[in-house]
């Protein structure tokens, strides 16, 4: 008898000639990826200086020359990148300018009539953006270092030194006219965006707030979505062609894609890995979607390492990634979850922007603090109207393009499916905390939760239970975290020019004291409101001797708003605002100084010299644990703070000489913040 012996099998994981090779091209992914990253995460926390001739360098030598003046009257001559757009109701828009060496971008008090590819000569007033005077704070020097450009110019004159032929930028506009023009303001610029995206497309306000709120901007954004909508019409038609005409079809529609929305990140992102998927389809192979997606994504970033911090970027990659990884296991758990007499398109339906929702949370949460609480259902609700509206709108762009007159007989019913859309939208929109206001939290509790909800939904690992328990663990590790800061008590100073914001914090209730009562401190601080996770304030004091002239913008900040109306104190002496664990009360008829108390601790707000010396000038005035002052004191009077002993003391703008210990300056525009527990 002859005896086989039977040969054991090799371990898992054992390094054969085949693992060998899966593991060599493995590493070579991983080290491609980290350099990538790596390099494109230095280029965002060291960018590189300005090129030699950027009009920085004038602004520099005007200071090494001892001017004290901050602007420059300077002439220069470039290309427009783009349309001017308007940054406010009072009519004024920007636009950035290429020069021959840098970008600077145009400030107009009165917007225009220029195009993108115009060259002109501006003259104005040539300064530095200012940056952002805290993190939750946007900044146009931050805007604007993403982009390129380093200066600002005011511009007081300007000259058209030529107007070449801007065939597609005249196309975009036409189209977007027409659609405007015959359907409104608001269906007219939906359907347009629909087409370009809502970053070409001048969408009024209300409307863009309104597809924010209900988690729906990213129908409004040129996209993959929209990509695939133009793709699934024009490769039907090339289907008998032969190999090359029909991929040289699909080429022209990306191309056109890119030329109607802008070459913008997310767009090229979907190009790019439409163009690849096309590539491994045609050529025979079978293409894994996440390869390609990673491909496209470190393509990019190879070329343009600065769109690691576009929040576009970032948000395209990442719902993407969700579509791919974890839309099919979120479905397969759905079908068991969900009972019986539900259809079963409903958890194919619920999982795509389920898995979107939960893998782009933390980023919401780490840009905005923000996150839409019906957006699932939203998106549930509208994905039925989105592909025909979309086709439409590109089919009724084109004939906005060609046959202009027919849009009267065409564009009405598509007008109105419009305004079904936005009636769904508005609806969701309007429901109670539509947006709920979190805060942003910290870059650590970010990880955290992105970990955590990585490990719940990716496939294979709902099986496993001690996965599970540790996604599970990080999740309430960062959920835990972020409440605790939320609670804690804590008094933030913001200071930018004049301007001064103090916010109190106390177990998760917050009160508001404001210098100024302009709408831009008013603007300023509901920006600090959401990024710090405040609803509502408890209550808004605002020092300012002058009436607030938006008044209803301060209400909608805090639940009591205090302010004065005809140049006298809004506290008298003897009154009290009062919130459970914070409080302000005034400390003399002849100032402004208060009394600000944030859970028991009293604090002393003295925001010019009068009313420093009214303090001063009291015997009970009690005790302080801090004092902030709105001014720089003199020599003799930051020696009488000192010598009271009172400590710390903030100061609202640079400083010149050593500070005493304990004692804090803002700068020009900068914050202070001190927390306890």
């Amino acid at each position: 008898m002859e005896h086989v012996a039977a040969r054991a099998p090799e371990p898992r994981g054992a390094a054969g000639p085949a693992g060998r090779l899966v593991w060599s091209r493995r590493l070579v992914w991983a080290g491609l990826l980290a350099l990538i990253l790596l390099r494109a995460f230095w280029l965002g926390i060291a960018p590189p200086p300005p090129v030699a001739g950027d009009p920085l360098e004038r602004l520099a030598a005007a200071a090494s020359a001892g001017s004290r003046d901050s602007r420059l009257e300077v002439t220069l001559r470039g290309t427009l990148l783009g349309d001017p757009q308007p940054t406010g109701p009072d009519g004024a828009c920007r636009a950035l300018l290429q020069l021959p060496a840098g970008r600077t971008e145009l400030r107009f008090a009165h917007c225009p009539s220029l195009h993108q590819g115009w060259r002109l000569a501006v003259s104005g007033l040539l300064r530095r953006p200012e940056p952002a005077p805290h993190p939750l704070l946007a900044g146009p020097a931050e805007r604007l270092q993403r982009q390129g450009a380093t200066t600002q110019l005011q511009v007081a004159r300007h000259e058209v030194r030529w107007s070449p032929a801007t065939p597609i930028a005249d196309l975009r506009r036409r189209m977007a006219r027409q659609l405007v023009q015959r359907a409104g303001a608001d269906r007219g610029g939906v359907l347009a965006a629909l087409v370009l995206g809502s970053a070409r497309v001048p969408l009024p306000a209300e409307v863009r707030e309104a597809f924010r709120a209900a988690g729906l901007s990213h129908a409004l954004a040129a996209s993959g979505f929209h990509l695939s909508v133009l793709l699934g019409v024009v490769l039907p038609l090339g289907r008998r062609l032969p190999c090359l005409p029909r991929l040289g079809l699909a080429a022209g529609a990306m191309t056109l894609f890119v030329l109607l929305a802008g070459p913008q990140p997310s767009v090229l992102r979907a190009v790019l890995m439409g163009a690849l998927a096309l590539a491994v389809l045609e050529s025979g192979q079978r293409g894994r979607p996440f390869g390609i997606l990673m491909a496209s994504a470190l393509l990019l970033l190879l070329l343009r390492p600065d769109w690691l911090a576009d929040v576009g970027f970032q948000l395209s990659v990442v719902a993407t990634a969700a579509l791919v990884l974890a839309a099919t296991p979120l479905e397969q758990g759905l079908r068991g979850l969900l009972p019986g007499w539900c259809p079963g398109w409903l958890a194919a339906a619920t999982a795509v922007p389920l898995a979107a929702s939960l893998w782009t949370l933390p980023l919401q949460l780490f840009h905005f603090g923000v996150v839409p609480l019906y957006a699932v259902p939203a998106n549930l609700v509208v994905a039925p109207l989105l592909t025909p509206l979309t086709l439409g709108a590109m089919a009724m762009a084109a004939v906005a393009a060609l046959l202009p007159g027919l849009l009267a007989w065409l564009l009405p019913p598509l007008a109105w499916l419009c305004g079904v859309l936005l009636a769904v939208v508005q609806g969701f929109a309007a429901l109670p905390m539509a947006q709920m206001q979190l805060g942003r939290p910290t870059p650590l509790l970010v990880l955290l939760l992105a970990g955590g909800l990585l490990g719940l939904s990716l496939p294979g690992l709902w099986g496993r239970l001690r996965w599970r328990g540790l996604a599970l663990a990080l999740v309430g590790a960062a959920v835990v975290g972020h409440l605790a800061l939320l609670r804690a008590d804590r008094l933030l100073l913001v200071h930018q020019g004049s301007r001064d914001l103090l916010v109190a914090r106390h177990q998760g209730r917050a009160a508001l004291v404001s210098l100024q009562a302009d709408p831009f401190s008013c603007s300023r601080a509901r920006q600090l409101a959401t990024g710090l996770g405040v609803r509502r304030f408890d209550w808004v004091l605002l020092l300012d001797p002058v009436a607030p002239e938006q008044p209803a913008c301060w209400g909608e900040l805090g639940g009591v708003v205090l302010a004065s109306e005809d140049g006298s104190l809004p506290l008298q002496p003897g009154q009290r605002l009062h919130s459970p664990g914070l409080s302000a009360e005034a400390l003399s008829l002849d100032s402004r100084a208060i009394r600000l108390g944030v859970g028991g601790r009293p604090w002393l707000l003295l925001p010019d010299r009068q009313a420093l010396w009214a303090w001063r000038d009291q015997p009970g005035a009690g005790r302080a644990e801090g004092i902030w002052l709105g001014f720089v004191p003199r020599r003799s009077e930051g020696h009488w703070l000192h010598a009271t002993g009172v400590a710390p003391v903030w100061l609202s703008g640079n400083r010149s000489t050593q500070l005493p210990a304990a004692w804090h300056a803002s700068g020009a525009s900068g914050w202070l913040e001190r927390g306890w527990g």
